[in-house]
């Protein structure tokens, strides 16, 4: 590419990487930040939890799928997280100018052009992940070829984000017979689909507005980006809405601001956490779950009164994942229990069951699965798996006995199913 224009990174350290510009030819500052999630990045990209930040992706490839075509579903955009980009900057290893995805609409360097967002590939991030987990987050510019340097660093979490990403106005999704004020501090469209497709109203509501007036029967707290200390006004609602004692659930930043209301205190972690492989222990059980998590700060559970207590703990360094009341419908969750992979499980399944049926040549594939794996229980049945015996109590799971399910397919089943080719001759 003999046009390709340099970009820098930045650090407020001194810190430069050098690479190649294929977003936006502008320059950006904000506070750097990276991910470890291998796929997503049109999610993440639209998550207002990135506000104020520059994304760097450790996974090596990016670009490869391109970004999907603009569908609505509820009257929200179907494969995205918001209606735009909260990142104020992308940096990656390697770009792929070529992309491939029968959802396609555009690349993601014109996506990023689009909403002016600039972006640098070329650069190690992998040395640059290691100097932040060393160093802990630091302030950042991107500067591309031809374009001014920020004459400062932006600290992002210096202002209210929750409130620059948050809805401006109530707006009311759905006719179910259960009403939910979702607090938008930042909210991921996901959250609302979630809800609507378990037959709820949702009633989104401004981020310092006070919904206890309104007609409703639970409440949720929103993700979103930023300091949690500086949502005053949602705190203040929040034990307002604690005193009615109708159910309180929280998410991430709304995990966060929860906990404050009921006593506690928040710190900024080192380097965050940000990634799809998280793995979070149920306090007081064996039970553990693998999560996908976007925060820098979090609770201090020490702190909680003492009508509270821990409901998950991060396994990697001991943070908190949650809490819940003792008595009350109050709880909430660090990490995003409405984070999907929009059928990646699924497509895992069918792949696996191609390779066996069509490259091994089996007649019979066998598994089995705990009875407390109900998704997984789901997934496997969707895809044509036939239960045909149970070990019952099989395995001690967190105090409780549960059963080991055993399933199967026939070559035979999966052809019927999947496709029309006949069988290959046996060797």
């Amino acid at each position: 590419m003999s046009d390709k224009k340099s970009a820098r990174l930045i650090l407020e350290d001194g810190t430069t990487f050098t690479g190649y510009s294929f977003g936006a030819e502008t320059a950006t500052t904000g506070e750097v930040v990276f991910n470890t999630a291998m796929t997503g990045y049109p999610e993440s990209l639209t998550d207002p939890s990135y506000s104020g930040q520059i994304l760097v992706s450790t996974y090596p490839l990016v670009g490869n799928y391109g970004v999907p075509q603009k569908e609505s579903e509820y009257g929200l955009l179907k494969f995205f997280e918001s209606d735009r980009i909260h990142v104020k900057g992308l940096v990656i290893s390697d770009y792929s100018f070529e992309y491939s995805h029968w959802n396609a609409g555009e690349s993601l360097g014109e996506w990023l052009r689009e909403n002016g967002v600039p972006a640098v590939w070329g650069i190690d991030t992998r040395q640059l992940t290691k100097i932040i987990r060393e160093r802990g987050v630091m302030l950042g510019k991107i500067v591309v070829e031809g374009s001014a340097e920020p004459a400062a660093f932006d600290d992002p979490n210096l202002r209210n984000l929750a409130a620059e990403v948050s809805t401006p106005q109530v707006e009311t999704y759905g006719d179910g017979p259960m009403k939910i004020v979702l607090v938008d501090c930042g909210c991921k469209y996901n959250i609302i689909r979630c809800l609507l497709s378990r037959g709820a109203t949702v009633i989104r509501v401004p981020w310092d507005y006070d919904f206890t007036a309104l007609d409703y029967d639970g409440v949720m707290l929103s993700n979103g980006p930023g300091d949690p200390q500086q949502c005053t006004a949602t705190i203040s609602n929040i034990k307002k809405a604690m005193a009615l004692g109708k159910p309180i659930f929280g998410i991430c930043l709304g995990n966060q601001l929860l906990s404050i209301a009921a006593g506690a205190t928040t710190f900024k972690l080192k380097y965050g956490h940000r990634s799809h492989n998280q793995p979070a222990l149920m306090v007081g059980t064996n039970k553990a779950v693998i999560t996908s998590q976007n925060h820098g700060f979090a609770v201090n559970t020490d702190t909680l009164g003492p009508d509270w207590e821990p409901y998950f703990v991060n396994l990697n360094d001991g943070t908190s994942e949650g809490i819940r009341h003792k008595r009350l419908p109050f709880f909430s969750v660090q990490f995003h229990p409405e984070a999907c992979g929009k059928g990646t499980g699924s497509w895992m399944i069918r792949c696996t069951l191609e390779f066996a049926f069509q490259a091994l040549r089996l007649h019979r594939l066998s598994l089995d699965v705990f009875s407390f794996n109900q998704r997984a229980i789901r997934a496997y049945e969707k895809a044509g798996f036939r239960r045909e015996g149970v070990l019952r109590d099989a395995v001690l799971d967190g105090g409780a006995y549960a059963d080991d399910i055993l399933m199967s397919m026939l070559e035979e089943e999966w052809r019927a199913l999947y496709t029309a080719r006949p069988a290959l001759p046996k060797e």
